[in-house]
């Protein structure tokens, strides 16, 4: 069987000699999109449209491609025309899903994957692919039989399930492990390795950094401040290989000033980004994205480095032949959850998230106007919070934040609003359990400095499960915000329980539900043990290993060196 390289090679050589050949460029599209060149996919895309204008399979690899640019509004207006010439294309409307999700449209997106999924309701790609939208926009109808179909795919040895949206599911370390190493062996199997690297002998250790997040990102929050410490550490030197574009922030500045090389990288294809990693001579590439959407698995499936780490942004195991470490700590990944990863496990003697400890938490605005009810009016205006991605909020996760307003007379539930009708999803499952939907306070997306000022006004995260609090625990605790959680059997389920852990805070990481409802319901009525937890929190912030990012580096440093060619 020839190889997506081979087939890319015939494909080009066949429109050259065969320029009328509709198909073959309709083809040479999707192989050009598929190496990550998507000026020659365009091309070869607007070729086809040229050759039979108008034909829904090109207008379907253009709008492919805008979606692959960002141009998101194309994409889904040239989608949602091809669709409408063959409305029984599944995968046409899966991609117009895609654009649909993209441009802001979310309920149109939903109705585009569940009709992908209803003209193939056995293919197990179509049903998780609506299922994490759904989760998105807690459109919870259906979705054990989805849940359900998703993971016995994955049990099947079907390579169709996203391992990023996996995590959402509440399956083992273990399946995990199958979802992942399933979709790895398929990217393993049709991406040919760059031929070995020669360890360098000489000269300091160059770390390389692989993300489309450096920027006003979760990544780029979260890494700034140790990368500014590291040049504190002549032997090391730091690459950034940025797959996004500069977006302007404050952050990208930032990064670009402690790196000692940002690399632009964003729109070429895999194996130009591969070249320019193994031109720099990198020794060590950390993954920053892993199975997250905007990733590039196929590149470091080429092995530009001779050494490559799973760390930060994807919270699990990369089930990767070509990843030779994981990145952790004791808490977040035990011994006991060794065996659900394919990667030898590094633990750091902290916790493995760095944070951005030079945040300044500004003031918010009145709690009025951000929807809040005032203290000692209608109750005691006790304000829990949780700000998780909307997907986070499954039905269990729900209930127990319910029960916990059911227990606290006058408190309100502050929530990340959600795309869509998420919002009124919610609040109608409020009303259907007993509790006054009004109660349910939703906070626009915004700014991360104007979001981390709000939690001044929070007075307990409350966490979900499996998936719970990463990046956002993180700004809860640095706000002075505890968090409470119910650490669980995966490494997505324990990260906030790390968190808690270094800071010394070990009973907020409780046992069960029933505990961690308990749990709230007496913190919420006893603001005196309240403050007295708040006041711990502010004491650890600033004395446990937690937010020390000079620490952080001399360990990281000190780690890289470890892992330094033999």
């Amino acid at each position: 069987m020839n190889s997506p390289h081979d087939e890319l090679r015939q494909l080009r050589i066949a429109v050259q000699r065969q320029p009328a050949d509709f198909i073959a460029w309709v083809m040479l599209a999707d192989a050009e999109l598929g190496a990550g060149d998507l000026p020659a996919g365009e091309h070869a895309a607007q070729r086809a449209l040229q050759l039979r204008h108008d034909h829904p399979e090109a207008l379907a690899r253009l709008g492919r491609a805008r979606w692959m640019q960002g141009r998101h509004e194309e994409a889904a207006n040239l989608l949602r025309h091809a669709s409408r010439q063959v409305p029984q294309h599944p995968g046409i409307a899966l991609w117009l899903g895609h654009a649909l999700e993209d441009a802001g449209q979310p309920e149109a997106a939903a109705d585009a994957y569940r009709r992908a999924h209803a003209l193939m309701p056995e293919e197990a790609y179509m049903a998780a692919q609506r299922l994490n939208w759904q989760r998105r926009l807690c459109d919870w109808r259906g979705l054990e039989a989805l849940s359900r179909q998703v993971r016995d795919a994955v049990a099947q040895s079907n390579p169709a399930v996203e391992p990023f949206a996996f995590l959402s599911e509440d399956a083992s370390a273990a399946e995990q492990l199958a979802c992942a190493r399933q979709r790895a062996q398929v990217i393993a199997g049709s991406t040919p390795p760059l031929p070995p690297a020669q360890p360098r002998m000489e000269g300091p250790l160059r770390a390389g950094f692989l993300s489309n997040g450096f920027g006003a990102h979760p990544t780029g929050l979260l890494t700034v401040a140790l990368f500014e410490q590291l040049r504190a550490h002549a032997g090391l030197q730091v690459h950034l290989f940025a797959l996004n574009r500069d977006d302007g922030s404050r952050i990208r500045q930032r990064l670009h000033a402690a790196a000692h090389a940002l690399h632009e990288v964003d729109g070429m294809p895999h194996a130009a980004i591969a070249g320019r990693i193994r031109a720099a001579g990198i020794d060590v590439l950390f993954d920053l994205r892993g199975w997250g959407g905007g990733g590039t698995p196929e590149v470091l499936a080429m092995r530009p480095a001779p050494v490559q780490v799973n760390w930060l942004a994807y919270p699990g195991t990369s089930g990767a032949p070509w990843i030779d470490f994981v990145l952790a700590d004791g808490f977040v990944l035990p011994p006991a959850l060794e065996p659900g990863f394919s990667e030898k496990v590094l633990r750091l003697p902290r916790a493995f998230q760095p944070s951005d400890n030079t945040r300044v938490v500004e003031q918010p605005p009145a709690r009025r106007e951000c929807g809040l009810p005032e203290r000692g009016q209608g109750g005691n205006g006790m304000v829990f919070c949780c700000f998780n991605n909307s997907y986070k909020l499954n039905p269990r996760s729900v209930a127990r934040l319910l029960e916990v307003l059911r227990g606290v007379p006058g408190s309100v539930l502050w929530l990340l609003s959600g795309p869509g009708l998420a919002d009124e999803r919610l609040r109608e499952v409020a009303r259907l359990q007993g509790i006054e939907p009004s109660r349910l306070v939703f906070m626009p997306k915004l700014p991360h400095p104007q979001y981390l000022a709000r939690y001044r006004h929070a007075d307990l995260f409350l966490d979900t499960h499996p998936y719970n609090a990463h990046t956002t625990a993180s700004d809860a605790l640095w706000a002075g915000c505890p968090v409470l959680t119910t650490p669980g059997r995966t490494f997505a389920a324990r990260v906030a329980g790390s968190l808690n852990h270094h800071l010394g805070l070990d009973d907020m990481n409780v046992a069960d539900d029933a505990a961690f409802i308990a749990t709230a319901v007496r913190l919420g009525n006893d603001p005196a043990a309240l403050a007295a937890l708040r006041r711990r929190l502010a004491e650890a912030r600033d004395t446990s290993s937690l937010f020390d990012m000079a620490g952080f580096a001399g360990d990281f440093a000190a780690l890289l060196k470890d892992l330094q060619r033999p």
